[in-house]
């Protein structure tokens, strides 16, 4: 159950949706128990239980229809673009779970970062599968990379994704970062895969696009499970200097 879905035109509202091989009522808990939420949505880092609670808690409520879950603009933070709604539904054995973004409002400030947190539920929806489906029992620890600038060259291309197929094995060897997994998903401008060596983990790689479909930068998410402090340092290690020397002056790790 590899797939994600997304549909924006002028007409239709942005669509992200993603199918979870697990019961209606797993997924849901994942959506609703700040415990499990950490184990998916965004990336370590301090202040993720207050953006859990912003999101889930202050700006979410429970829908009438069962399995439903609406947010508001919160007055905040660009953390929520008023509107979003969480649809779930059972779907050939598991769960799709299904994403409708708010239209974009008039304000310039969510404007501005409406495309941004579209890639983001991008990146987290297959998160949430990938803890759900691979680590229903499993803590996760994460790199978070980011460049931003114009003319950044593709991350993708860079660790070598483009070509990787959804289910089939791959194997890449870039610069120090040895990838050995297989093709988790894709997306217009994301790639995901796992790697074995990571518990097997998560990468999600994306190339940032602006309003014109021009890079304006590049991020990484590596997702480890299963290392001990010893096993995370040197992946941490690993991929900062991979990324230091792909993106010069780009901002440290985030762990």
């Amino acid at each position: 159950m590899s797939g994600i879905a997304s549909d924006e035109s002028p007409e239709q509202p942005v669509v992200i949706e993603v199918t979870v091989g697990a019961p209606i009522e797993t997924v849901w808990a994942y959506l609703r128990e700040p415990d499990l939420i950490r184990n998916w949505h965004g990336w370590l880092a301090d202040g993720l239980d207050s953006e859990i609670d912003y999101i889930y808690r202050q700006h979410a409520r429970e829908s009438d229809t069962p399995y439903v879950l609406e947010t508001d603009r919160g007055p905040e933070g660009p953390w929520v673009d008023g509107g979003d709604r969480f649809e779930l539904h059972e779907s050939d054995g598991g769960t799709t779970v299904r994403i409708t973004r708010g239209a974009r409002g008039p304000e310039e400030m969510w404007d501005a970062w409406y495309d941004d947190i579209t890639e983001g539920w991008t990146s987290f929806l297959q998160q949430l599968r990938f803890a759900i489906e691979m680590h229903p029992e499993g803590t996760r620890r994460t790199v978070f990379l980011n460049a931003d600038g114009g003319g950044l060259d593709s991350v993708r291309s860079a660790l070598r994704l483009p070509g990787v197929a959804v289910g089939v094995s791959y194997s890449a060897d870039v610069n120090g970062l040895a990838l050995r997994g297989q093709g988790w998903f894709l997306a217009d401008h994301q790639t995901g895969v796992t790697v074995e060596s990571l518990g097997p983990g998560l990468v999600v790689a994306a190339d940032k696009p602006d309003g014109s479909g021009a890079s304006k930068g590049a991020m990484v998410i590596v997702t480890t499970y299963g290392q001990d402090d010893a096993a995370f340092a040197r992946t941490v290690g690993q991929w900062e200097d991979w990324w230091q020397a792909h993106y010069s002056g780009a901002v440290g790790a985030q762990t």
